[in-house]
C-alpha cells in the first residue's frame, strides 16, 4: 500500500485519540484513587523455598518437532534426582504432542488443555499443578546443558530471592546474540526501554530485570502470590518482563546465573505460527499495558501518554520503528482498559516500594546498597575513581590532580578506575598507575545524548551520558565492593547516585557555569555570545540541580566554596576547599638560580578554552610592551594542542611554540619568569602550583591565581590589565635576586598547604567519616 495512502486510514484514529488518551488517563487515575481510599496492601512474610528439588514446566503449543529435539536433554538434566519432575503442558495442539510425549517420555508428566491458553496461561497451569517448591520454566525450543540446574537452585540463597535466570545462546553460534538471559529495563522519558546485555565480567549471580519467561527458575510460591503471567498480555510477550517488575516492586530480588547454561531456537513456535507485523502489534499493544498496569507514579504515567501519542504521530508521518508506540497499538490497549484497571489495582495491592525504586533496585550499585549490609567502619575502603579524560600521562592541569591523588590513594585504598579515553592507544601510559590499583577498565570514547540546542542539558552533560558507562559503574561498585564513588567534572555528576550506604562524592575542577560566565565579556561574535549565554544557563540550572545531589563537593579553593554556597547556602556543610587541589611537592626540584635570562614560560592545555583566549591576550596585548621594554625577550609556548605560531597576533620572532612535552620538570627548571595570564575559567591552576614548586617566578591575573594568591607580590605579581601585566614581567626579568625571593616564598606556602600526600591522607580520612555518617543512619532502628 502507497505511504500516502497508509497515513490517510490513520487520520481518523488520529482525530480520535486525544478523547481515547483522555479516557483511559481518567481511568487509571481515578482507580488510583479509589485504591487510596479502599485498597490494601496484601504482603505475606517471605519464606525460603527447598532448594533440594524443582520442576520443569514446558508450555506446549503444535511443537511436536521441538520436543522431539529438545526434551531430551531436560530429562537427562533432571534425571539426577527421583523428587525432580517435568510437566509438559499441551495448549490443545493439534500435532499429536501429548500422545508423542506419553508414548516416548513415560515419566514426564502431560497435562493436556481443552483449548490454548497461550504461553501465560499454559505456564501459570504448570506452576499450579507442580509439587516443587522451585519452578523451572522452559521453552519447548530450549536445550539445557546436563548441569544447568544445580546453579539455578543455588541462586536461591535467601527468602527475598523471587527468580533466577539461565544465560542464553543461540543453538546457531552464527546468529547475532540478542538474548543473553541478563536483561536489563530503564524508563526514558515516558517509554519502558528494554534489552537483554552481554557481560563477559558477569560470572556468578548478578541482579537482573525480569528472568525470561522460556529460561528460569522461580520460587512457585513467590510466584502464585504474584498472580503468575497476567491474561492481561495476552497471547504472548511482555508477561516475564511484567513479572519480573512485579518482583521488584514487591521488594524481591531477581538474578542472573550465567553458569547456568541453555540453548535457544529463538521463536522456534511463535516465529513459525505467526507473521512478524501481528508480533509487532502484539508487542506496541502490551508495551502500553505494561504502563497502565505497573506504573503508579503519576508524574511517570503522564509521560507515557503523552510518549504513547507524541510516538504514534511520527511513526504515523515517518513510518513505524519498533521503538515508538503507534496509533494501533494504543488503540489495542485501549480495548482492554477494564481488564488493565483491575490489573492495575492488584499491582498496587502487591507493591512495597515506588517505581522510581524498581527501576534502581536491579542496578549493581543500587542492589549492592539496598541489599548487602554494610560495614560502618570497613578495614580499608575500596574507592571507584571515575575520570572522563585520560589520566596518565597528565597533560592538563586536571590530568595532574586525578593523576597525582590517584598515586597517593592508592597508597590507602583498594582504588578501582574507570577511565574514558579518546583512543584505544591511550591505554599503555596507565600501566604504572594500574599497577598499583585493585581494578581499572578503560573505555573508548563512547556516543553520548545527541546534542541539541534546545535540550535543557549542557553540551557538556550530553556529551558523557551514556547508558554503557552508567552499566558499567554499576556493575562494578557491585562485583569490586565498592564503599566510595568518586566522580570527576561536573559531566559525571549525572552518575551520582542516592545510595543509602555508599558516598557519591563529586570534584568540581572548576564550576562551570561559572567558567562560561567569566569567558562571555570576551566573546566578539553576537552569535557566539548568544550560544554561550544559553549554555550558561542550561549550566546554572543542571549544576544547582544536581549538587544537593551528591553526598559532598570537593572544589579547588575557598573562593569556589563561597561562590556555590552564595547559589546554594544549602550545600553549607558538605563542601570540602582542602582535599584535591595540590601536587606531590616532592617530585619537583627547587631551582632559584641558574635561569635562562628574558625568557618567559606559557604553560598549559589548548584543548581549554581559557588557556586559547589567555594566550591571544598575553600575546596581543602584553608581549610587544615586554619586548619594548627587553629585546630580546622570548615567549617559550608548551602544552598539548598548541595554535600554530602564524595564528598569533604580535611578533612572531619572540613566540617559540614547544608543543607537548613528556617531562614538563625541564621547562619549568630552565626559563625565568612564568606567565599566566588567564581572564576566565575558575578553579585552581595547577601550572601556578608546579611553578611554584619548581621555584620559577610567576605573574598571573588574579582569576589565573584564583585560590592561591590574593594578594600581589605574596607569592606572585599579580596584575590585570595589559600595562601593568607587562610591568611586572620586565621587572622581575631585571631583577634576578627580587625574583628569587619572591619564588622561594612560593615553595614554601605550596609545601606548606598544597602537598598532596597530606591532602590525600585528609581525603581518605574524609571518605571514612562520610561511609560511618551513611551507614551508621542507615542501621539505625
Amino acid at each position: 500500500m502507497p505511504r500516502a495512502a497508509k497515513v490517510l486510514l490513520q487520520v481518523p484514529l488520529l482525530l480520535l485519540s486525544p478523547l481515547l488518551i483522555a479516557v483511559s488517563f481518567m481511568a487509571l487515575g481515578l482507580t488510583d484513587a479509589l485504591w487510596k481510599l479502599a485498597g490494601r496492601r496484601r504482603l505475606p512474610a517471605e519464606t525460603l523455598p527447598d532448594r533440594t528439588s524443582a520442576s520443569v514446566v514446558i508450555p506446549n503449543w503444535n511443537g511436536r518437532d521441538l520436543l522431539e529435539k529438545y526434551l531430551p536433554s531436560v530429562v537427562t538434566a533432571m534425571g539426577s534426582n527421583p523428587a525432580n519432575e517435568v510437566i509438559v503442558v499441551d495448549n490443545a495442539s493439534s500435532d499429536g504432542s501429548a500422545a508423542y510425549v506419553r508414548e516416548h517420555f513415560p515419566k514426564v508428566r502431560v497435562i493436556e488443555l481443552p483449548r490454548n491458553l497461550g504461553f501465560g496461561g499454559g505456564s501459570n497451569t504448570g506452576i499450579a499443578a507442580a509439587k516443587n517448591d522451585i519452578v523451572v520454566l522452559l521453552n519447548s525450543d530450549m536445550r539445557v546443558e546436563a548441569d544447568f540446574l544445580q546453579p539455578l537452585l543455588d541462586g536461591f540463597t535467601d527468602e527475598r530471592v523471587f527468580a533466577v535466570s539461565c544465560q542464553i545462546f543461540f543453538s546457531d553460534p552464527n546468529k547475532k546474540r540478542e538474548e543473553t538471559g541478563l536483561t536489563q529495563a530503564w524508563w526514558d522519558s515516558g517509554r519502558l526501554r528494554v534489552r537483554h546485555r552481554a557481560d563477559d565480567a558477569v560470572t556468578d549471580a548478578f541482579p537482573c530485570f525480569y528472568a525470561g519467561g522460556g529460561s528460569s527458575a522461580y520460587d512457585r510460591r513467590k510466584f502464585l502470590e504474584l498472580g503468575g503471567f497476567d491474561s492481561l498480555l495476552h497471547p504472548f510477550y511482555l508477561e516475564d518482563t511484567d513479572l519480573g517488575y512485579m518482583a521488584w516492586k514487591r521488594g524481591w530480588k531477581v538474578l542472573y546465573q550465567p553458569r547456568s547454561v541453555v540453548f535457544h531456537e529463538h521463536r522456534g513456535t511463535i516465529g513459525k505460527k505467526f507473521s512478524q507485523q501481528y508480533i509487532d502489534g502484539i508487542l506496541k499493544k502490551n508495551f502500553v499495558l505494561f504502563c497502565w498496569k505497573n506504573i503508579h507514579e503519576m508524574r511517570k504515567l503522564a509521560m507515557q501518554f503523552i510518549a504513547s501519542w507524541a510516538d504514534a504521530i511520527v511513526s504515523m508521518a515517518m513510518g513505524e520503528s519498533p521503538e515508538r508506540a503507534n496509533f494501533a497499538g494504543l488503540y489495542r490497549a485501549a480495548g482492554q482498559l477494564p481488564q488493565a484497571v483491575a490489573a492495575r489495582w492488584r499491582a498496587r495491592s502487591l507493591a512495597a516500594v515506588n517505581d522510581t525504586e524498581a527501576f534502581r533496585r536491579p542496578l549493581g550499585g543500587y542492589f549492592r546498597d539496598r541489599f548487602e549490609q554494610l560495614p560502618p567502619r570497613p578495614d580499608k575502603l575500596s574507592v571507584m575513581f571515575v575520570s572522563p579524560y585520560p589520566i596518565c600521562p597528565p597533560t592538563h592541569g586536571g590530568g595532574v590532580f586525578m593523576y597525582q591523588t590517584a598515586t597517593e590513594l592508592a597508597q590507602l585504598v583498594r582504588l578501582h578506575l574507570i577511565v574514558l579515553l579518546d583512543t584505544d592507544g591511550q591505554r599503555a601510559p596507565h600501566d604504572d598507575l594500574v599497577a598499583q590499583c585493585a581494578s581499572a577498565e578503560f573505555v573508548v570514547r563512547m556516543t553520548g545524548r545527541a546534542h541539541s540546542f534546545g535540550s535543557p542539558y549542557p553540551h557538556a552533560v550530553a556529551e558523557f551520558s551514556n547508558g554503557d558507562l552508567e552499566w558499567l559503574i554499576h556493575r562494578q561498585i557491585l562485583l569490586q565492593k565498592i564503599d566510595v564513588l568518586q566522580l570527576e567534572y561536573m559531566p559525571l555528576g549525572q552518575y551520582a547516585c542516592d545510595f543509602r550506604q555508599i558516598p557519591s562524592i563529586l570534584f568540581e575542577h572548576d564550576i562551570y557555569f561559572q567558567s562560561i560566565a567569566r569567558q562571555l565579556p570576551g566573546m566578539k561574535s553576537m552569535m557566539r555570545r548568544v550560544t554561550a549565554t544559553f549554555e550558561y544557563l542550561r549550566a546554572l540550572r543542571y549544576e544547582l540541580t544536581l549538587l544537593p545531589k551528591v553526598d559532598r563537593i570537593q572544589v579547588c579553593s575557598v573562593e569556589n566554596h563561597h561562590h556555590l554556597l552564595t547559589f546554594l547556602p544549602s550545600l553549607r556543610g558538605t563542601i570540602d576547599d582542602d582535599l584535591r587541589a595540590g601536587i606531590d611537592t616532592s617530585r619537583y626540584a627547587l631551582t632559584l638560580d641558574g635561569r635562562q635570562p628574558d625568557t618567559m614560560l606559557f604553560l598549559g592545555s589548548f584543548r581549554h578554552l581559557p588557556n586559547q583566549e589567555g594566550l591571544e591576550w598575553f600575546t596581543r596585548f602584553v608581549l610587544p610592551r615586554i619586548v619594548e621594554q627587553r629585546p630580546n625577550a622570548k615567549l617559550v609556548v608548551i602544552g598539548s594542542d598548541p595554535p600554530a605560531r602564524h595564528a598569533l597576533p604580535g611578533n612572531s620572532d619572540a613566540i617559540q611554540i614547544v608543543g607537548f612535552v613528556e617531562d614538563i620538570q625541564a621547562p619549568l627548571h630552565k626559563y625565568s619568569v612564568f606567565v599566566c595570564p588567564i581572564l576566565s575559567g575558575s578553579g585552581v591552576r595547577v601550572k601556578l602550583l608546579e611553578a611554584f614548586a619548581s621555584g620559577i617566578p610567576v605573574v598571573s591575573t588574579p582569576i589565573g591565581a584564583e585560590g592561591l594568591a590574593n594578594k600581589d607580590g605574596e607569592i606572585c605579581a599579580l596584575a590585570d590589565d595589559p600595562e601593568a601585566f607587562a610591568d611586572k614581567v620586565v621587572a622581575l626579568l631585571s631583577d634576578p635576586s627580587s625574583a628569587r625571593e619572591l619564588a622561594a616564598r612560593a615553595r614554601r606556602s605550596v609545601v606548606e598547604q598544597r602537598d598532596m600526600r597530606t591532602l590525600t591522607q585528609k581525603l581518605e580520612q574524609n571518605y571514612r567519616n562520610e561511609v560511618r555518617r551513611k551507614r551508621e543512619i542507615t542501621s539505625s532502628p
